[in-house]
């Protein structure tokens, strides 16, 4: 059976979700889950799909959580395997934050590909998560050519 590829799109919200938005064109046609911390992104989602001529994608939010927020860092990794047990993606792609960190680490565990984007924002050094996940990744990319480095990240162009 040739099933269509499944891709599960994580970030968190702001400038990641903004930059996960203009990477869309690259799984136009493929079957598509986004991961967000904003429910208010789905209505954006929807309009895209609309725009584009494209079945909607599926929509799902964890709780948005950062460093110093340990008990909601636990619950947004829980949120990611909850809708990880059930979508089963082939891909894992973020652009970051800490949703996107956990996604990749339980999407490789699930046995996806996953692909980690490091944000456009850090120019002059790698995210956090970005350098936590880059080992954990099978393709770590940098939107910044000096940032590039032998083990990771690559850099294939400034995209976003």
């Amino acid at each position: 059976m040739n099933r269509e590829k499944h891709v599960m799109a994580v970030a968190s919200a702001g400038g990641h979700w903004v930059q996960l938005m203009r990477l869309r064109p690259a799984w136009k046609g493929l079957r598509v889950t986004y991961v967000t911390t904003d429910p208010d992104f789905c209505q954006t989602v929807y309009q895209y799909a609309e725009d584009d001529g494209e079945p909607l994608p599926g929509f799902h939010t964890v709780v948005e959580a950062n460093r110093w927020q340990k008990w909601r860092l636990i619950k947004q990794l829980l949120g990611i395997v909850f809708i990880m047990v059930r979508k089963r993606p082939d891909v894992v792609l973020s652009t970051g934050a800490s949703p996107g960190y956990f996604a990749l680490r339980v999407g490789r565990l699930f046995g996806a590909k996953t692909v980690w984007i490091d944000s456009m924002a850090n120019a002059e050094e790698l995210s956090m998560s970005g350098q936590r996940i880059g080992k954990h990744a099978d393709l770590w990319l940098t939107q910044w050519e000096h940032l590039a480095k032998p083990e990771g990240p690559k850099y294939l162009g400034s995209v976003l």
